[in-house]
């Protein structure tokens, strides 16, 4: 199993220390902004950094014009390749589109793209976020950050198509940035309903990747795989299809984070994927042999919209496990929601000032990978290890003493889970039975005021030295 993304332990110089910035004293620097980041990662820059000597020279490499986008990046998507080349058995590229808002900052809208409802200006933030099937995060893959084009006036379908710029070949870019998989391990990429082009599944089979897309289209099909099967189409089918087999799963709301249980059933056929009659992207004019998953919940509460999804995979369902397994799958996707919060609520990535692209870029990618710590302060404890591992084998000794000093009175030795509980405290965190495990929101507040205790704990040290250095002194002296 791949090690946790470490909290402090060397973290710069993990996912930093192999950036090709054509001077190391400029790595070494990015190292060194990683590490004070990853200690303060809320609030404005300013803020994150407290000291004007720090800010400076994130300012002055951020400016530097062979630290880019592709350059931060790059130094992490190495380390994560190397984490992921070693696991066996299914990995998970949870690919999804955010908006990073940067409307208010007037100098940078010429190069920027419209957002939200055409009045904003920013960036479509393209991700691919890797993770095991127990949701366990391992890294970032890549990130695109795309400037939506404006359409000029009486645009046809086949110049959209043509343009290397439209927004429905983020999804094939995408796949095709990461290196294949090693023999021993299954890529499987997870996408909603924005990823369900034809373009896309198409490059997937010519990559030999696995996926699993939720589907949006009522698309053409064959059933079955044989060449023979009724034409028909695929969320009718499949809705002819009894159940064969009910489970609770965990629904979250995209809008409104709402968290709620929901007994579902499950159904699954072999089909074709037919040739769309309107030609919308570049692919091979074949079908495609997947297999199609229905989803959906017969009595909802009321008031409440009843759960119906539509899968689409190239991996074999062979039986109603497996058709659970793929639903699983889904479910992770969830992971990837969170992760934008971590990066706007969290890093405040959409804060920074920057005069110009070119500046902002490299910190868009920095930040992003800080927001991977947020997500980790909540899955450390919910590992197996986390209730025997000693929590000074993940974070620096100096933080488990002064969080126990916090708790318990007395510095002590902690547990991976026992550190967790207590930040979590920190973070206003009641610990009660009802309460459920803490989240990364409250343990990302605990995070940042342990990084105040922490100050304190070092400020008292320091008086402690110095007031050692004037008693020996008056002791001595002729010393």
């Amino acid at each position: 199993m791949a090690a946790l993304l470490p909290l402090t332990h060397d973290f710069g110089q993990q996912h930093f220390g192999r950036a090709a910035l054509r001077d190391r004293r400029r790595t070494r620097s990015l190292v060194e902004l990683a590490e004070r980041l990853v200690q303060h990662p809320g609030g404005s820059l300013p803020e994150k950094f407290h000291d004007p000597n720090a800010l400076r020279r994130c300012y002055d490499l951020m400016n530097c014009p062979h630290v880019t986008h592709a350059a931060v990046l790059d130094a992490h998507r190495h380390a994560t390749f190397e984490r992921v080349r070693h696991l066996p058995g299914t990995v998970l590229y949870l690919h999804d589109i955010t908006e990073l808002d940067f409307t208010s900052h007037k100098a940078l809208h010429p190069q920027l793209g419209q957002i939200g409802n055409g009045t904003g200006k920013g960036y479509l933030c393209h991700h691919r976020l890797v993770i095991t099937p127990d949701k366990q995060v391992l890294g970032l893959a890549n990130q695109i950050l795309h400037v939506r084009p404006e359409a000029p006036d009486g645009e046809t379908v086949a110049q959209r198509r043509d343009k290397e710029d439209r927004e429905t070949r983020l999804w094939v870019q995408a796949v095709e940035s990461l290196e294949p998989p090693p023999d021993h391990q299954r890529a499987v990429d997870i996408c909603d309903r924005a990823g369900d082009t034809f373009e896309f599944f198409d490059r997937e089979f010519q990559l030999r990747r696995g996926f699993l897309v939720r589907s949006k289209h009522n698309r053409r099909i064959e059933v079955g795989h044989a060449g023979d099967g009724a034409r028909t189409y695929l969320h009718d089918y499949l809705r002819t299809l009894p159940g064969q087999g009910t489970r609770e799963v965990t629904i979250h709301d995209h809008d409104t984070g709402a968290v709620r249980s929901a007994q579902v059933q499950v159904a699954y056929a072999a089909v074709r994927l037919r040739v769309p009659r309107s030609r919308r992207g570049h692919y091979q004019a074949r079908l495609l042999d997947v297999w199609a998953v229905r989803v959906w919940e017969p009595a909802a509460p009321p008031g409440v919209e009843p759960v119906e999804w539509f899968l689409v995979t190239n991996v074999a369902v062979a039986c109603v496990a497996d058709a659970w397994e793929r639903v699983d799958w889904y479910l992770c996707r969830w992971v990837v929601e969170e992760y934008h919060k971590a990066q706007k609520t969290g890093c405040q990535i959409e804060g920074p000032q920057f005069e110009t692209v070119e500046a902002l870029q490299p910190m868009v990618a920095l930040l992003s990978v800080v927001a991977l710590v947020l997500l980790n302060l909540r899955d450390l404890s919910r590992r197996p290890e986390g209730a025997t591992q000693a929590a000074a084998e993940v974070v620096a000794p100096e933080y488990v003493t002064v969080l126990s000093s916090w708790r318990f009175g007395s510095s002590r030795a902690l547990t991976v889970r026992e550190f967790v509980q207590a930040l979590g405290r920190l973070g206003g965190h009641q610990n009660r039975k009802g309460d459920g495990a803490p989240g990364w929101l409250v343990l990302w507040r605990g995070w940042m005021k342990l990084q105040l205790l922490r100050d304190g704990y070092r400020a008292g040290l320091r008086a402690q030295r110095l007031q050692s250095q004037e008693r020996h002194k008056a002791d001595d002296p002729g010393g």
